[in-house]
């Protein structure tokens, strides 16, 4: 089996394929066997053409597999599913499919049963199966409706990284590259003996994932794990990962060279398998987790600025809190956000006023005219001015005259009786709170308007709240 391994052969038994490099031409050549009598080679030439022109990334192309070799190896970790003591099966009912779905699944169903992440089930547990519509290429995604499996398996705490702080690290980054894992979950292998609770049914049967399924509760928390795991040495040096996605960041371009190679190699350790059409390469200018990344600083994605000037007026609470999900994802970017979105998140009635209009309408003029925001350098002293009124508390961040970023909140009802004094010291307090990992240990001028507060360190006495 050594020309296996000289040539980053892989061997899917389940759809009797072959993928591996060519010592000719350089290709990846991938070879389909429906029988034992003839052999039909295909090669997915214009990917490889393209992975060639790419420095370091050429030398790797056996991570950029055109679809995943079958069941994922034995590793370290296998995902658990463990459930609430004295939990019985649970079993819902199928959901009913349109005809043009019912031959989806039938496709669907049997690309999974050929690849081996899917097997046919007489587990007594079942979540009925649907189809949800894929957002970045069209088409229709096979999941699973887990939540009644969901609601009885013990959540698993292992935490999702803060998406600010993860961007607070890369200041003096020039150079960026992205990849994105290629169905990142199927690459995770569940344990044995929790297979049959995976079970689903279709109007084809019942059947149980052998790989990590979507809709799983705990399936990002444990790939967030996983990658941790993997890329431990590196995070925070020249990697940042989000469940499935990986960030490589450098000062140069020799440094990103080294960096890159770094990252695939450990890929290529774990056999864990990347998307190529979804990767990005040796880029100043980076889009990641809904943001802009340069070496300008950090700003909103324009594809999210356009979905928000398509965002129709919300007129029941349930899409009232929608759009304040979308807009608080990006309060950083905008000054004063919590004094704006008041009147919408005061809301208690079912249709919006004009009130909420107003709101909604300076929201999106907000998000459409953000900043591009510096990336805190914490070998430089910050500028921190602080605002207090009787509509909320608001801050801003400042490094060398850039916004670094915006805060701000409501305030509290008992705190709509204290006197200015104590408003003006409460929002300080909130900034430190939040930027506490920017600031500690580093200088930091507070600007102030309430001039006593000078002297708060040197009064004779402090009431309870001070």
């Amino acid at each position: 089996m050594n020309w296996m391994n000289e040539n980053h052969a892989v061997l899917n038994i389940g759809s009797r394929t072959i993928q591996l490099k060519s010592n000719v031409s350089g290709k990846m050549l991938k070879v389909h066997m429906p029988n034992q009598k003839h052999i039909e080679p295909t090669v997915n030439a214009t990917e490889i053409q393209e992975i060639k022109k790419i420095p370091v990334v050429c030398e790797f192309p056996d991570v950029f597999l055109e679809e995943l070799p079958g069941l994922p190896p034995d590793r370290s970790v296998v995902f658990c599913i463990e459930l609430v003591p004295g939990t019985a099966p649970v079993s819902r009912r199928l959901y009913k499919m349109a005809p043009d779905e019912l031959k989806e699944l039938k496709t669907q169903l049997q690309e999974q049963l050929d690849k081996g992440f899917i097997c046919p089930s007489l587990a007594p547990w079942g979540c009925p199966a649907l189809f949800v519509e894929k957002k970045d290429q069209g088409g229709k995604r096979l999941c699973v409706d887990y939540r009644p499996l969901n609601a009885v398996t013990v959540k698993n705490k292992y935490p999702l990284p803060h998406i600010d702080i993860l961007f607070d690290q890369l200041a003096g980054a020039r150079v960026f590259s992205k990849i994105d894992l290629r169905s990142g979950y199927y690459q995770i292998k569940i344990q044995e003996e929790d297979i049959p609770k995976t079970a689903f049914s279709t109007r084809y049967g019942l059947y149980e994932y052998l790989v990590m399924s979507f809709g799983l509760t705990n399936a990002p928390a444990f790939f967030m794990y996983m990658m941790n795991s993997v890329f431990m040495n590196e995070l925070d040096k020249f990697v940042v990962v989000f469940i499935d996605d990986i960030l490589i960041y450098s000062k140069n371009e020799e440094e990103h060279k080294e960096h890159l190679r770094i990252v695939l190699t450990r890929l290529r350790e774990h056999k864990l398998y990347a998307k190529f059409s979804k990767c990005a390469f040796w880029l100043n200018e980076v889009s990641f987790l809904g943001h802009i990344l340069s070496e300008k600083g950090l700003a909103v994605d324009p594809s999210k600025v356009e979905s928000v000037l398509n965002w129709k007026q919300p007129e029941t609470v349930t899409k009232i809190r929608s759009f304040l999900g979308l807009a608080g994802y990006y309060r950083r970017f905008i000054k004063d956000f919590s004094k704006t979105a008041k009147p919408m998140t005061s809301l208690t009635k079912k249709n919006a006023n004009p009130n909420c209009e107003e709101a909604f309408q300076s929201l999106k003029r907000s998000l459409t005219t953000t900043p591009v925001l510096a990336q805190p350098d914490v070998t430089k002293p910050f500028d921190m001015y602080c605002d207090a009124s009787g509509n909320g508390l608001g801050c801003v961040l400042r490094q060398e005259g850039r916004v670094v970023a915006y805060a701000s909140r409501q305030l509290r009802k008992h705190e709509a009786n204290y006197p200015t004094h104590d408003l003006e010291l409460a929002v300080v307090l909130h900034a430190l709170k939040i930027w506490r990992h920017n600031l500690l240990g580093n200088i930091c001028h507070i600007y102030t308007d309430h001039k006593s507060l000078k002297y708060i360190l040197t009064q004779p006495e402090l009431n309870m709240r001070q």
